[in-house]
């Protein structure tokens, strides 16, 4: 019995569901999966799925290609003719919804966040929202992984009857073990784990880091994660200026966030929109304390004024003000919010939670 995967991206799909693809596998269900073809193809491969390469531009609006990947999902479930389907991320879910909708598969759907253009009131907003009605009408869950992304589409007539909220991806505590807290004897290190593009925050982490850094000289700011190819131009200058200035250590994507995430002190996560963070859910479960945008899919993730602090999106000043205020507190303050967050991802936000979750809706579906 086949289950159908279709997202934009291996190594996410490995990150954050590879606990799903390995309980589907030893369940004995035939796991395909069809994202672009990259290097981390083969992360997939190796647990033992049947990669379908697809091609798909995660940024792009090209109604000619996007369309073209519409028939190649139909094509595709004509070809495979799947027990059921996942999808994950907006094309898949929109144009591989809409696929198992007209070819009556039964399909999962998750929302993993809204993004800008769908709280926008723009109209391309207004279209994207019509898309996802008609998209999830039939889908046999659709999963959403805050509770205020669940009321902002239910309050549009999107996934009213059909809906069930998950704990973000969860985390596997056990890939996700507590860290020892460094000694501050050097200096607060804070972490920004990110993709370089302005709706992640960018601007004012690093904004934050030149304020702080001119007034605290023993804070040091490092900063996680790779350009988005229209967003390079923007910030990559910004970004080798302040490293040369020594403001921020610029890692660029690495493979091993969780050892820079132990030398760490502080996470901060400065995202306009999220689903359900995961950088988030693995800094509680490195025990470290954390500062986040207030905001549907951060404020969840932690337990405010215990295990982290909230600031306001889209500025700075906020930022700043989080950023003096954890200062403030005592090493032995720090180390101890780093341990409350660990305790509550470990009792709300376990991995196993998820898959669990999933394999309840195949369950049904299939009997």
């Amino acid at each position: 019995m086949k289950v159908l995967i279709l997202s934009n991206y291996a190594n996410g799909l490995y990150l954050f569901r590879k606990e799903l693809l390995c309980a589907l596998l030893e369940k004995g269900y035939e796991v395909l999966v069809s994202v672009p073809q990259d290097e981390n193809c083969v992360k997939i491969e190796n647990l033992g799925c049947r990669l379908i390469p697809v091609k798909l531009e995660r940024r792009g609006n090209n109604p000619i290609r996007d369309y073209a990947l519409f028939k190649t999902y139909r094509k595709l479930l004509d070809k495979e003719r799947p027990a059921v389907v996942l999808t994950y991320t907006i094309k898949p879910n929109l144009y591989g919804g809409l696929a198992c909708r007209m070819k009556a598969t039964p399909y999962l759907v998750n929302i993993t966040g809204l993004g800008t253009a769908l709280e926008n009131p723009g109209m391309l907003g207004r279209i994207l929202l019509h898309f996802y009605k008609i998209s999830t009408k039939r889908a046999n869950c659709v999963f959403f992984q805050n509770d205020g992304n669940r009321q902002f589409m239910q309050e549009r007539g999107i996934a009213t009857e059909n809906s069930r909220l998950l704990p973000g991806s969860g985390v596997n505590l056990k890939e996700h073990p507590a860290a020892p807290y460094p000694t501050e004897d050097k200096g607060i290190i804070f972490l920004a784990v990110l993709r370089i593009m302005k709706d992640k925050g960018i601007e004012e982490y690093l904004a934050a880091a030149e304020r702080i850094k001119r007034e605290y000289p023993d804070t040091h700011f490092y900063l996680v994660g790779e350009y988005e190819e229209e967003t390079r131009e923007l910030y990559e200058p910004l970004i080798l200026k302040l490293s040369d200035m020594g403001i921020i250590r610029y890692f660029g994507h690495i493979d091993n966030v969780p050892k820079v995430m132990a030398e760490s002190h502080v996470i901060v996560h400065p995202s306009y929109h999220e689903g359900l963070s995961n950088v988030l859910l693995e800094a509680a479960a490195a025990a470290r304390p954390v500062l986040a945008s207030d905001i549907p899919g951060c404020r969840e993730t932690l337990m405010p004024g215990l295990s982290g602090i909230l600031f306001q999106p889209k500025d700075t000043e906020s930022l700043v003000q989080a950023i003096k205020t954890i200062l403030s507190y005592s090493e032995t303050d720090r180390r101890e919010m780093g341990q409350q967050g660990r305790e509550y991802v470990e009792a709300v936000f376990d991995r196993k939670k998820v898959t669990a979750a999933y394999l309840e809706e195949i369950s049904k579906i299939l009997s």
